[in-house]
């Protein structure tokens, strides 16, 4: 299987991620949570769900053929 992962770091520390397998952000700081809980309501989430079929899996198609 696929997995997207789309990190934010600020000052070399992980703050949120988006990780396509769990299929919503999660935080790794106290703004992190924040958010996370606040992008998984939003747009964001959808956004992100986006860019996995849009560029993640058609590439791959490509590299395991």
């Amino acid at each position: 299987g696929i997995e997207f992962i789309d990190s934010y770091v600020f000052n070399k520390v992980e703050n949120i991620r988006f990780n396509s397998t769990v299929g919503r952000y999660v935080g790794y700081t106290e703004l992190g949570v924040k958010n996370a809980e606040a992008w998984n309501k939003g747009p964001q989430l959808g956004q992100e769900q986006a860019e996995l079929e849009r560029f993640c899996k058609p590439d791959a198609a490509l590299h395991y053929r």
